[in-house]
């Protein structure tokens, strides 16, 4: 008997967390912090719903922290066996995992100090010494090579061109003398054409198929996203206002300063001074910069790697200090500062000081959480809460779908066009609403079995004869 229980990411766009059980072993696939809405936030603390000692691996997909975010917490429990990883998705989950285990402490910290919590003392979800121990266990593996996590199943990795180092997973599980079953796990799917990213690899033929959902009810606006992106700059140089942009330290943050680069180096904007105030996004350059070979620069006005994340314009910002100093900064410039979603950093102190000024753009530039100071801007919110007290929003607020790392419903289509059909699909990783509407689309359009998976689903799959 094979079963996959969907212990994330059902119904929501987070927590991803996937248990494949044979006779013989049981698997996690990716193991993800829930973000977002407090009730999802909730469930990190909720009791573990499998033995974490049981679980003889973890595969993960990328290095996103609702694919990553919980691993340590599971190490806490007990969890000591091998992780799977691409080369660059160890590298980057070093940098996020010690980022919110920092931000788990100093929100306790701050808690217990100004005793603001029913539970005494504050703990964090998990610390330093827990990711210490998490990054011990990080094995990394080349797309392409066939690796056996445990007993009775085998695993390889395809480009899922979400981020550097993202992959699907294609999972080969056997059960006693029956032909192997083929699960495939979508990750998050990237967009086709997206900047520094190749385009998602074809998705190899399965039994089983576990899909994201994340834009599965609507597209990403028509048109050039250099375009758009060279409208909001160009706009707001005329105004004479500082563009701030709440980017993911990993991956967003990169790829809009070569956005930006290259339409300076055509001559689109101005070469604007850049300040990316964040410690781990300029590590994460670092980063992108020693696995050249994965980044995607056919564009072809910048073909050197550090030329399109760095330049004499370019300001990283990694102490406080360096950080307070752009409070002094007067526009025409541009702000990148994490967290993406506005649900902490460095961005909220940039935001309390340049949301009341007309003169100023706030730019969305990708998926934002139900829940999220980010959603809020996003639904046309005229006041956002931070650090205690009411910031009346009187930026300009613009929305570039066009930054999404995520693939949009036609792009999803697209990606799925050569699968044959599964004998199932699971379509996770998307909220309800977009999830059942992908499902019943494929249904529809595609006549494919589809099927939205409930949280702690578990559900048998059928072997072959």
């Amino acid at each position: 008997m094979i079963t996959l229980t969907f212990h994330g990411a059902a119904e929501t766009v987070t927590g991803s967390k996937y248990l494949l059980q044979n006779n013989d072993a049981q698997i996690l696939i990716d193991c993800g912090m829930f973000q977002g809405l407090k009730e999802l936030r909730l469930r990190n603390w909720s009791p573990l719903p499998f033995d974490a000692e049981s679980v003889a691996a973890i595969v993960l997909t990328h290095a996103h922290i609702d694919h990553i975010g919980y691993l340590p917490r599971l190490v806490k429990f007990g969890y000591a066996g091998p992780v799977y990883c691409t080369p660059a998705t160890r590298d980057l989950a070093r940098i996020m995992l010690l980022d919110a285990a920092k931000l788990q402490e100093m929100d306790a910290e701050y808690a217990n100090r100004k005793k603001i919590s029913r539970h005494h003392p504050v703990l964090p979800l998990f610390d330093v010494i827990d990711v210490k121990e998490s990054l011990q266990l990080m094995r990394p593996v080349e797309r392409k090579e066939w690796f056996s996590p445990a007993r009775g199943f085998r695993c390889r990795y395809h480009d899922a061109g979400h981020l550097l180092g993202s992959a699907m997973v294609e999972v080969e599980a056997t059960n006693e003398t029956a032909p192997a079953t083929t699960i495939l796990f979508s990750g998050d799917v990237g967009r086709y054409n997206a900047p520094i990213y190749h385009d998602p690899a074809p998705p190899p033929a399965c039994d089983y198929l576990v899909c994201e959902s994340t834009y599965g009810d609507r597209d990403h606006p028509q048109g050039d996203m250099l375009d758009e992106l060279s409208h909001t700059v160009n706009d707001a140089v005329r105004r004479g206002g500082v563009i701030l942009v709440a980017a993911f330290a990993v991956g967003r943050a990169q790829q809009l300063i070569y956005l930006l680069q290259l339409l300076a180096e055509q001559g689109r904007t101005p070469r604007l001074p850049i300040f990316l105030d964040s410690p781990m996004a300029a590590e994460a350059t670092d980063i992108y910069c020693s696995h050249a070979a994965e980044n995607d620069l056919s564009e072809g006005m910048i073909t050197q790697t550090a030329s399109a994340f760095r330049g004499p314009n370019v300001h990283l910002a990694r102490t406080v200090d360096e950080s307070k100093r752009i409070n002094n900064v007067v526009g025409p410039v541009i702000i990148i500062a994490s967290s993406g979603m506005m649900t902490g950093g460095r961005i909220l102190f940039h935001l309390e000081q340049r949301l009341p000024d007309p003169r100023n753009t706030i730019l969305l530039g990708g998926f934002m959480a139900a829940g999220s100071r980010g959603r809020a801007l996003e639904e046309g919110a005229t006041t956002l809460r931070i650090h205690g007290r009411d910031v009346r929003v009187m930026a300009r607020v613009v929305k570039n779908s066009g930054l999404s790392g995520h693939a949009d419903r036609q792009e999803l289509l697209r990606w799925l066009s050569p699968l044959p059909p599964p004998r199932r699909t699971f379509v996770t990783h998307g909220e309800k609403a977009s999830a059942m509407a992908f499902s019943r689309l494929l249904r529809e359009l595609k006549g494919w079995n589809s099927y939205v998976p409930h949280l702690g689903e578990s559900v048998e799959l059928e072997t072959r004869s």
